[in-house]
């Protein structure tokens, strides 16, 4: 491929169309508005929540759809009406997904499901989907999952939740091995905690333990995991593909014993 000389224009997606799923909430907004910020065309998904916050910029270029992604319609009607407004697709970041606060030995086989039906088999379908429209049009593409610190380093009620994310881990690694000739990249973001309104009253004792915990010694924030998308669908990441960047003030560096 040729790649411009300038760090700056490797970071400019302008005429490049993104999906984000579960663009409503405080990571997918932040995820959307820090790709739009490079000049992307940007289709936020959400399943119900309202996306009315994300046009708040002058000129921002985001267009909303809903979709039940765990339906198995809904993954091909968030690529099917991408394509229809805009005629191709050149990246999709699966961001949408489900986490519940319960012990392992509770976990019942509906609650597993609904797990695994939106942080796995969803993003799949979108996965296949969105590989096979970049493949159309032989140009490649970027594929981010947001995974999770969890993959690594479970906690004890998200043992259903680390799973899921530890699978798509596997998953975005498959999918780079079977997609690299095509010239499609497939990684992974795993965040550790991120901030949002009211966490500090909700949770304050483990948000102090995180904040101890972190070498960087804050929470992150939306912006910080929307940055790290905007370098692995960017051509600064060209040759990255098959990874899991984490994203989490360094706290994974802390032993265990």
């Amino acid at each position: 491929m040729t790649v411009p000389a300038s760090p700056r224009d490797l970071l400019d997606l302008s005429g490049r169309v993104l999906v984000v799923t579960g663009a409503g909430g405080g990571i997918g907004s932040g995820i959307v508005n820090r790709l739009v910020a490079t000049g992307a065309k940007v289709v936020a998904h959400t399943r119900s929540s309202s996306t009315d916050h994300l046009f708040d910029l002058d000129g921002n270029p985001v267009s909303s759809l809903r979709a039940d992604l765990t339906s198995p319609d809904g993954p091909a009607y968030v690529v099917d009406s991408t394509l229809e407004k805009f005629g191709r697709l050149d990246g999709l970041v699966n961001n949408a997904g489900t986490q519940s606060v319960v012990p392992f030995n509770e976990i019942t086989d509906e609650i597993w499901s609904q797990t695994m039906d939106i942080n796995l088999t969803a993003v799949h379908r979108l996965t296949h989907l969105a590989s096979t429209a970049m493949r159309s049009r032989g140009s490649g593409g970027s594929i981010v999952h947001i995974a999770s610190i969890e993959a690594h380093h479970p906690t004890e009620v998200h043992g259903h939740y680390a799973t899921s994310k530890a699978a798509l881990v596997m998953l975005a690694r498959a999918a780079a091995l079977s997609y690299g000739r095509s010239g499609i990249r497939v990684n992974t973001v795993s965040p550790g905690l991120i901030t949002r309104p009211g966490l500090d009253e909700d949770w304050p004792d483990g948000v102090e333990r995180w904040k101890e915990a972190a070498p960087l010694t804050r929470l992150g924030t939306p912006d910080d995991v929307g940055d790290a998308c905007v370098f692995l669908c960017s051509d600064l990441s060209r040759w990255i593909t098959g990874i899991d960047l984490v994203v989490d003030g360094g706290v994974l560096t802390r032993p265990t014993w």
